[in-house]
Protein backbone atom coordinates (compact mmCIF):
# COMPACT_ATOMS: atom_id res chain seq x y z
CA UNK A 1 0.00 0.00 0.00
CA UNK A 2 1.66 3.39 -0.99
CA UNK A 3 1.47 6.23 1.33
CA UNK A 4 -0.73 9.08 1.04
CA UNK A 5 0.32 12.58 0.71
CA UNK A 6 -2.69 14.05 2.56
CA UNK A 7 -5.42 13.37 4.98
CA UNK A 8 -7.25 16.53 3.60
CA UNK A 9 -6.76 18.88 0.77
CA UNK A 10 -8.09 21.66 2.90
CA UNK A 11 -5.83 22.15 5.68
CA UNK A 12 -1.88 22.70 6.33
CA UNK A 13 -1.38 19.00 8.08
CA UNK A 14 1.44 18.13 10.23
CA UNK A 15 2.66 14.64 10.64
CA UNK A 16 3.66 13.53 14.35
CA UNK A 17 5.16 10.48 15.92
CA UNK A 18 7.58 9.33 18.35
CA UNK A 19 10.30 6.83 19.26
CA UNK A 20 11.50 5.18 22.14
CA UNK A 21 8.43 4.77 24.12
CA UNK A 22 9.29 1.22 24.91
CA UNK A 23 12.67 1.89 25.75
CA UNK A 24 14.42 1.42 29.26
CA UNK A 25 16.86 3.97 29.23
CA UNK A 26 17.10 7.38 27.60
CA UNK A 27 15.06 9.81 26.32
CA UNK A 28 11.33 9.75 24.17
CA UNK A 29 11.92 11.85 20.95
CA UNK A 30 9.21 13.01 18.77
CA UNK A 31 8.95 14.71 15.64
CA UNK A 32 6.33 17.03 13.64
CA UNK A 33 6.83 17.35 9.75
CA UNK A 34 4.85 19.48 7.18
CA UNK A 35 5.37 18.09 3.83
CA UNK A 36 4.92 19.81 0.50
CA UNK A 37 2.33 18.75 -1.73
CA UNK A 38 5.26 18.04 -4.37
CA UNK A 39 6.93 15.91 -2.02
CA UNK A 40 8.07 12.65 -3.11
CA UNK A 41 10.75 9.92 -1.74
CA UNK A 42 9.92 6.19 -2.97
CA UNK A 43 12.22 4.88 0.08
CA UNK A 44 9.93 6.62 2.47
CA UNK A 45 7.80 4.38 4.84
CA UNK A 46 7.51 3.34 8.26
CA UNK A 47 10.79 3.83 9.95
CA UNK A 48 9.80 0.15 11.73
CA UNK A 49 9.80 -1.33 8.42
CA UNK A 50 13.29 -0.02 7.24
CA UNK A 51 17.34 -0.74 8.08
CA UNK A 52 19.10 1.82 10.13
CA UNK A 53 21.06 2.44 6.59
CA UNK A 54 17.81 3.14 4.59
CA UNK A 55 16.52 5.71 7.80
CA UNK A 56 19.89 7.46 7.56
CA UNK A 57 19.70 8.01 4.18
CA UNK A 58 15.71 9.29 3.99
CA UNK A 59 16.56 11.51 7.51
CA UNK A 60 18.63 14.45 5.14
CA UNK A 61 16.12 14.61 2.09
CA UNK A 62 13.01 14.71 5.09
CA UNK A 63 14.99 17.94 6.04
CA UNK A 64 15.95 19.72 3.23
CA UNK A 65 12.66 18.86 1.11
CA UNK A 66 10.02 19.51 3.89
CA UNK A 67 7.99 22.88 4.59
CA UNK A 68 8.64 22.77 7.95
CA UNK A 69 10.29 20.28 10.69
CA UNK A 70 10.83 20.06 14.73
CA UNK A 71 12.16 17.81 16.85
CA UNK A 72 10.84 17.44 20.99
CA UNK A 73 13.19 15.67 23.24
CA UNK A 74 11.52 14.82 26.83
CA UNK A 75 14.38 13.67 29.24
CA UNK A 76 14.29 9.77 31.18
CA UNK A 77 13.60 12.18 33.97
CA UNK A 78 11.02 13.54 33.28
CA UNK A 79 9.43 10.50 31.74
CA UNK A 80 9.79 9.18 35.38
CA UNK A 81 7.66 12.08 36.36
CA UNK A 82 4.73 12.28 33.96
CA UNK A 83 4.74 8.81 33.05
CA UNK A 84 5.66 7.80 29.35
CA UNK A 85 2.30 8.39 27.90
CA UNK A 86 2.25 12.23 28.81
CA UNK A 87 5.91 12.19 27.73
CA UNK A 88 4.97 11.55 24.57
CA UNK A 89 2.68 13.98 24.09
CA UNK A 90 4.93 16.51 25.45
CA UNK A 91 7.93 15.42 23.23
CA UNK A 92 5.01 15.94 20.15
CA UNK A 93 3.80 19.17 22.24
CA UNK A 94 7.42 20.20 21.52
CA UNK A 95 8.20 19.30 18.09
CA UNK A 96 5.15 20.97 17.03
CA UNK A 97 6.41 23.97 18.86
CA UNK A 98 9.08 24.22 16.79
CA UNK A 99 7.72 24.73 13.35
CA UNK A 100 8.22 27.96 11.33
CA UNK A 101 4.40 27.61 9.94
CA UNK A 102 1.66 26.78 12.06
CA UNK A 103 -0.62 23.68 10.90
CA UNK A 104 -3.86 23.48 10.54
CA UNK A 105 -4.38 19.76 11.35
CA UNK A 106 -2.16 17.58 13.11
CA UNK A 107 -1.73 14.12 11.65
CA UNK A 108 -1.35 12.12 15.30
CA UNK A 109 0.60 8.16 15.23
CA UNK A 110 -1.56 6.31 17.18
CA UNK A 111 -5.14 6.53 19.10
CA UNK A 112 -4.60 8.86 21.83
CA UNK A 113 -3.21 12.69 22.12
CA UNK A 114 -3.49 15.63 24.51
CA UNK A 115 -4.63 18.19 22.46
CA UNK A 116 -2.59 21.22 21.33
CA UNK A 117 -3.58 24.81 21.91
CA UNK A 118 -6.90 25.27 19.25
CA UNK A 119 -5.11 23.12 16.64
CA UNK A 120 -7.49 20.22 15.67
CA UNK A 121 -5.94 17.06 15.46
CA UNK A 122 -6.43 13.29 14.03
CA UNK A 123 -5.15 10.30 15.57
CA UNK A 124 -4.54 7.62 13.21
CA UNK A 125 -3.60 4.09 14.25
CA UNK A 126 -0.97 2.63 12.40
CA UNK A 127 -0.49 6.13 10.66
CA UNK A 128 3.06 5.82 9.83
CA UNK A 129 2.39 2.79 7.22
CA UNK A 130 -0.52 5.37 6.18
CA UNK A 131 0.67 8.82 5.71
CA UNK A 132 4.00 10.18 4.37
CA UNK A 133 4.17 13.27 6.73
CA UNK A 134 3.55 10.80 9.74
CA UNK A 135 6.10 8.20 8.24
CA UNK A 136 8.66 11.55 7.78
CA UNK A 137 8.10 12.42 11.66
CA UNK A 138 8.72 8.94 12.83
CA UNK A 139 12.19 8.63 10.29
CA UNK A 140 13.37 12.11 11.86
CA UNK A 141 12.74 11.43 15.80
CA UNK A 142 14.09 7.30 15.22
CA UNK A 143 17.32 8.34 13.84
CA UNK A 144 17.63 11.78 16.21
CA UNK A 145 17.07 8.90 19.30
CA UNK A 146 19.41 6.97 18.12
CA UNK A 147 22.24 9.43 17.70
CA UNK A 148 21.45 10.13 21.01
CA UNK A 149 21.31 7.08 22.36
CA UNK A 150 25.12 6.08 20.42
CA UNK A 151 26.14 9.05 22.18
CA UNK A 152 25.15 8.31 25.38
CA UNK A 153 26.59 4.69 25.33
CA UNK A 154 29.99 5.76 24.85
CA UNK A 155 29.52 7.00 28.92
CA UNK A 156 27.88 3.71 29.49
CA UNK A 157 29.08 0.99 27.06
CA UNK A 158 28.13 -1.79 29.49
CA UNK A 159 24.74 -1.72 28.53
CA UNK A 160 25.59 -1.96 24.39
CA UNK A 161 22.90 0.88 23.83
CA UNK A 162 25.10 0.87 20.77
CA UNK A 163 23.45 -2.06 19.52
CA UNK A 164 20.06 -1.72 21.43
CA UNK A 165 19.39 1.77 21.86
CA UNK A 166 17.77 1.65 25.16
CA UNK A 167 15.27 -1.28 24.18
CA UNK A 168 14.86 -4.30 26.74
CA UNK A 169 16.83 -6.55 25.10
CA UNK A 170 18.28 -9.53 27.01
CA UNK A 171 21.70 -8.27 26.92
CA UNK A 172 20.61 -4.73 28.31
CA UNK A 173 18.51 -6.34 31.18
CA UNK A 174 21.40 -8.46 31.86
CA UNK A 175 23.86 -5.77 32.31
CA UNK A 176 21.30 -3.88 34.01
CA UNK A 177 21.17 -7.40 36.63
CA UNK A 178 24.64 -7.55 36.99
CA UNK A 179 25.94 -4.01 37.30
CA UNK A 180 22.80 -2.11 37.81
CA UNK A 181 21.08 0.97 36.20
CA UNK A 182 22.43 4.24 35.71
CA UNK A 183 21.15 8.19 35.63
CA UNK A 184 19.74 7.78 31.97
CA UNK A 185 17.70 4.60 33.09
CA UNK A 186 13.62 5.32 33.26
CA UNK A 187 13.74 4.44 37.49
CA UNK A 188 9.63 3.97 37.32
CA UNK A 189 10.39 1.29 33.95
CA UNK A 190 10.56 -2.49 34.94
CA UNK A 191 14.14 -2.74 34.71
CA UNK A 192 14.53 -6.17 35.42
CA UNK A 193 12.21 -9.50 33.76
CA UNK A 194 10.26 -11.40 36.24
CA UNK A 195 13.03 -14.13 36.22
CA UNK A 196 15.82 -11.88 36.67
CA UNK A 197 13.56 -10.03 39.52
CA UNK A 198 12.75 -14.19 41.21
CA UNK A 199 16.69 -14.54 41.97
CA UNK A 200 16.84 -11.13 43.33
CA UNK A 201 16.68 -12.11 47.21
Amino acid sequence: MSLKIRFSNDYIEAGCDEAGRGCLAGPVVAAAVVLPLSFKCELLDDSKKLTEKQREKIFPIIKKEATTFGVGIVSCNEIDQINILNASFLAMHRAIDKLNQSPELLLIDGNRFNPYKNIPHKCIVKGDGKYLSIAAASILAKVTRDKIMLKLSKEFPIYEWKKNKGYPTKAHRNAILNHGDCKYHRKTFKLLSDSQLSLDF
